[in-house]
């Protein structure tokens, strides 16, 4: 048994280790073992489990488990990785927005994770899509928002479709459109084109349209991105002295509001059907 960074004074506040097992005994159970060797109760460890602390290194390679019955084998080995503040934060509602069958289409809310970590994936969007469709389905990530990015997701329920969904995006064949809130008037009459390397690397942004409002001194602006390089939309905003509502990391001054940016609108020929798609957030949503 190897455990790391194991602090058993109080097991239920600001508590964060690491708990590594080596399996010698084939058909006992992951729960059992791990009460053994673990100050957490048995529920707590249960829910852990559940909200993806947990995983399974094997033969097959190393993958997080959920099943708290099945029984290893001689040779395994477990990894826990138990964090109190992670494991306590809740999910946000995401709204379906189109089952696909093969994928589906979400509305991901403020706060809500694009994937999780070795700590935890509960608070995903893939983690809420496996438990909230029905019927229930694996979910494979496609694509990610950040996490105070609202808007559009696509969630593959398929490998072969993840992988084709993947690919659409990487070859830059589906349209994105994201609305973004902005500080002053921004005056955009016709398509608007930024050009402006991020990190190094060639970014392209197309405003397409805006709409100011004197009374907030704010410019609600409608942005087509044909690269996908980190922070892209608001990075380019901010560049042209438009920084996004609450972008506390790009923006000036007191941020008090959430992130004003919305993936809006997402338009693609389906990879398993060969129609085109076509899903689109109005504004308010």
């Amino acid at each position: 048994v190897n455990i790391e960074c194991m602090d058993d004074t109080d097991p239920s506040r600001n508590h964060r280790f690491e708990l590594h097992l080596d399996i010698d005994t084939t058909g006992v159970k992951p729960l059992d073992i791990l009460s053994t060797h673990c100050a957490l109760s048995r529920s707590t460890i249960k829910q852990a489990i559940t909200d993806g602390a947990l995983w399974l290194e094997d033969r097959h390679g190393i993958r997080r488990i959920r099943r708290t019955a099945r029984e290893l084998v001689s040779g395994d080995k477990l990894h826990l990785y138990y964090d109190a503040t992670v494991l306590a934060e809740r999910p946000t509602t995401a709204e379906l927005i189109s089952d696909e069958g093969d994928y589906s289409v979400w509305n991901k809310p403020y706060g809500m994770r694009s994937q999780g970590s070795k700590w935890g994936d509960h608070c995903t969007i893939t983690r809420w899509a496996e438990l909230h469709l029905d019927p229930p389905r694996d979910a494979w990530l496609v694509h990610r928002l950040d996490r105070p990015t609202r808007g559009l997701m696509l969630v593959a329920h398929r490998r072969k479709t993840a992988s084709a969904l993947s690919e659409l995006f990487a070859s830059r064949h589906i349209e994105k459109h994201y609305r973004a809130i902005v500080h002053g008037r921004l005056d955009v009459s016709s398509p608007m084109s930024v050009e402006e390397d991020i990190d190094g690397k060639p970014a392209h942004s197309i405003l397409l349209s805006s709409q100011y409002d004197a009374d907030d001194d704010e410019s609600t602006v409608l942005v087509k991105i044909l690269s996908g390089r980190k922070h892209q939309v608001r990075r380019h905003l901010a560049s042209l002295g438009h920084a996004v509502v609450g972008d506390r990391l790009h923006g000036e001054g007191d941020q008090t509001r959430d992130l004003q940016l919305t993936a809006c609108h997402l338009a693609f020929t389906c990879p398993v059907s060969g129609d085109s798609k076509r899903f689109t957030l109005h504004e308010g949503r």
